[in-house]
């Protein structure tokens, strides 16, 4: 990965304290796993940037190294990786994304 690579990365992760890469955006998701993270994400009631990883094919090939994470939607939190679908809903379902995304 180049340097300007990483550097726009993490640029675009810190420009929101909660940050979705997903696949399309949050009105309209183009995968199941990026829509349910955003109806959990509303439901928390959390705001939250996006951006859409299938506009980018450097951003997400680029990502996936990144985060050492090969699949998306990938949810950041303070800039770090909390992950993927799966795991919000798994922490949402313990009562423990509430308080994760909560004020910093």
């Amino acid at each position: 990965m180049t340097d300007d690579l990483k550097t726009r990365i993490e640029k675009t992760i810190a420009q929101e304290r909660v940050m979705l890469f997903m696949k399309g955006n949050p009105a309209m998701p183009q995968c199941g796993f990026s829509a349910a993270v955003v109806t959990i994400l509303r439901e928390v009631g959390t705001p939250f940037g996006s951006f859409n990883i299938l506009a980018d094919q450097d951003m997400r090939e680029g990502l996936k190294a990144y985060s050492n994470w090969p699949t998306f939607p990938q949810l950041y939190v303070d800039g770090k990786l909390v992950g993927g679908c799966d795991i919000v809903r798994d922490l949402h379902s313990k009562g423990q994304l509430a308080p994760l995304l909560g004020p910093a």
